[in-house]
């Protein structure tokens, strides 16, 4: 069953149509028509979304799948999203339903979410497609979860407004991931976007509190060479800061994007020339068992985390620090630990 559930963030321009304020495209939309990603549509000059309750998948996943490493290792998000994007990106690995425009989704309540999240996760992630096209289920779901003591978090391409992204702070929002696609030119030529929107919205997500990861899918003859990397390690080190993690993660061939998968030797260059600017916490993705999932100390060397892929296998942080050398490591655990 769809909902047709009242938009925020929009307002209205001459006559019918409706400008939406949800992410940075601000698309000008007229009566009977659909903004960009599809699920936000205008009727008799008021602005609707598609996606209230709209649910294309909902299942239990370990928090380092998102990824979230430095984000109560070790536990379990319950995982929802809605179908389409507010991105065209041709390597999408959720192009099943990330490219489908889907009205008769399963409806689910929030507070269904709740009741089945309690008994058995940690947490809610919204995640899959990009989480901002529930934004006005977003703005039920998570003030639900903080009340029954379970966290908030998102993974996202980074590109809503920052009306959007206050607005999901308010709504306590623990956590977001952010994607980071290339430079401004990759931007520019496969999305049709700006490419500095999402570090602006990094920054305000340091800024208002948030728990923060970056990750660089280094997409092979896309953002792979050493310019580009370069430029994100040089991003992340102005906005969003030495102690964020940074995960560089490993591309394979998907929807209409045929490139061989990254070359594991551009990877742990990336990897190195992020540790030798400065960022304390670097990792690598998509590369099980590689020494550089783990999480080391970077004062001593210390191995604090140990991960094989999405699995968690041994925590040695005592008080939030390092047991080696008292460093302080921004890990939150749980119980506070």
């Amino acid at each position: 069953m769809i909902v047709l559930h009242p938009a925020s963030l929009w307002e209205k321009k001459k006559g019918n149509v409706v400008k939406c304020g949800l992410c940075e495209r601000r698309c000008s939309i007229e009566e009977g028509r659909r903004g960009f990603c599809g699920m936000r549509v205008n009727q008799g000059g008021l602005l609707y979304t598609l996606s209230y309750g709209n649910l294309s998948a909902l299942e239990s996943r370990p928090i380092e799948i998102k990824p979230f490493y430095h984000f109560y290792p070790g536990s379990t998000a319950l995982t929802l999203s809605t179908y389409s994007c507010n991105f065209p990106c041709p390597w999408c690995q959720n192009w099943h339903i990330s490219k489908r425009v889907e009205e008769e989704g399963r409806f689910i309540s929030p507070e269904e979410i709740i009741r089945t999240a309690m008994a058995r996760d940690d947490g809610v992630c919204v995640s899959f497609t990009e989480p901002t096209l529930l934004y006005e289920y977003c703005l039920e779901l998570f003030p639900l979860a903080k009340k029954t003591g379970l966290y908030t978090c998102m993974v996202s391409n980074g590109y809503m407004t920052e009306e959007a992204l206050r607005g999901l702070k308010e709504a306590g929002l623990d956590a977001i991931k952010i994607d980071i696609k290339g430079t401004p030119q990759g931007y520019e030529k496969f999305l049709k976007a700006d490419g500095m929107i999402p570090w602006r919205n990094a920054r305000i997500a340091r800024e208002t509190g948030m728990h923060l990861e970056i990750v660089s899918l280094m997409v092979t003859n896309v953002n792979d060479d050493e310019e580009a990397v370069s430029w994100v390690i040089d991003q992340h080190i102005e906005n969003a800061g030495v102690d964020v993690p940074l995960h560089f993660t490993r591309y394979f061939p998907a929807y209409r994007f045929h490139a061989s998968p990254t070359e594991i030797e551009k990877m742990e260059w990336a990897y190195n020339e992020a540790r030798k600017k400065g960022i304390r916490y670097v990792y690598l993705g998509n590369v099980p068992g590689h020494r550089y999932e783990n999480t080391y100390c970077p004062s001593c060397g210390a191995v604090l985390i140990t991960r094989y892929s999405f699995q968690v296998l041994s925590i040695n942080i005592r008080e939030g620090r390092c047991p080696n050398c008292g460093e302080h490591i921004p890990v939150i655990m749980k119980g506070g630990g």
